[in-house]
């Protein structure tokens, strides 16, 4: 089992990195989320899904 992780070392710590970040961005979003902030950036005047998206 040493063996194989001494093998893989670089990939493991690649893996876990990006890992690492896939979920500083999940986290992040689900924050602004909760803000009330928009995820695609844009105005929501003319967009078909603004109803769905911001429910007052």
């Amino acid at each position: 089992m040493l063996t194989w992780i001494a093998q893989n070392i670089a990939t493991i710590l690649i893996c876990l990195v990006l890992i690492l970040i896939v979920a500083a961005i999940i986290v992040y979003l689900v924050r602004e989320k909760k803000k009330g902030k928009s995820s695609c950036g844009g105005g929501c005047k003319g967009c078909p899904m603004s109803g769905s998206c911001h429910r007052h």
